[in-house]
């Protein structure tokens, strides 16, 4: 049978990016003491790589296609095709920011201060492209992980990754700057991408996942509402577009469908209620595809 290589990344998006693929419609099963997941599609290889490598393997050909951040794909100077943006992180649907950090007790105050100054990072060519565009010169060293606990001791900045701050915060540092706000990725292989058959498929795995992502958050509601107490109703209800509204048996009576935010349901649901509407129902979604 015909197959295509896909990489999912290893790390810290591993658990997310698995539980994405469910709601799109794949079971990815991982083992930690193999890099080769099972996957219910026999027409796809899946390959477990750190997101800081998956670009180059991507580029290579040794993976059709593969999910990292757009910022893995910038320090490694990788040439892919960018198939889709996919917002979400470790935690939540969310756009992740590497930012320049210093000690709260640090007297340094701006990117020029860092002249001469040594900063650790992973991401390197980042940095330096970043120090450069500012006219400053200082000494980049790449730092495997655990950057936080290099300042002030070993380094007198750092550029780490953050998604929430709190690291950050409870490691005493204080961001300076954005060195570059970044989101995951799908990308491809070029001649992958040529291929009509792999296209195609690669196509439908972000269309897929897109419509899982637009799905994450919300929920769908269903309910009855007398024909005179519509008005009243629709006026409580936000839509994604419009609510699908159908007739019932009974003339007087219609069902209405639609779908909404996860976190406002708690106040939408009493207050439909007092609206008059009934038979409410509340649903989960897995895929939205607009």
């Amino acid at each position: 049978m015909k197959q295509w290589k896909l990489g999912v990344p290893k790390g810290s998006l591993q658990e997310a990016t698995v539980q994405l693929m469910a709601r799109a419609g794949w079971r990815v099963t991982t083992n930690p003491r193999s890099y080769v997941p099972a996957i219910d599609d026999p027409e796809i290889a899946c390959l477990m790589v750190r997101a800081q490598e998956m670009a180059r393997y991507v580029e290579s050909g040794a993976l059709d296609a593969g999910i990292t951040g757009r910022d893995w794909v910038l320090e490694t100077g990788s040439d892919v095709v960018e198939v889709a943006e996919l917002v979400y992180a470790k935690q939540r649907l969310v756009r992740v920011r590497w930012v320049l950090a210093v000690p709260e007790d640090s007297s340094i105050q701006s990117v020029r201060d860092l002249q001469g100054k040594v900063i650790a990072t992973e991401v390197v060519h980042l940095t330096e492209q970043f120090l450069k565009k500012h006219g400053v010169q200082a000494h980049v060293e790449f730092s495997w992980g655990a950057t936080e606990v290099k300042v002030p001791q070993l380094a007198d900045a750092i550029v780490e990754i953050t998604e929430t701050g709190a690291s950050l915060r409870a490691n005493r540092l204080r961001i300076l700057d954005t060195v570059l706000e970044s989101a995951t990725l799908l990308i491809a292989n070029r001649a992958a991408w040529e291929d009509p058959w792999k296209r195609e498929r690669i196509g439908n795995l972000a269309l897929l996942l897109e419509g899982a992502i637009a799905a994450w958050s919300r929920v769908g509601l269903m309910l009855n509402v007398r024909r005179d107490d519509l008005a009243s109703v629709l006026a409580v209800l936000p839509a994604l577009k419009n609510p699908t509204i159908s007739s019932l048996s009974d003339a007087e009576w219609l069902a209405v469908n639609t779908v909404v935010e996860e976190e406002v349901v708690r106040q939408i649901i009493p207050k439909l209620k007092a609206a008059r509407a009934q038979g409410i129902v509340e649903y989960p979604l897995n895929k939205i595809v607009l």
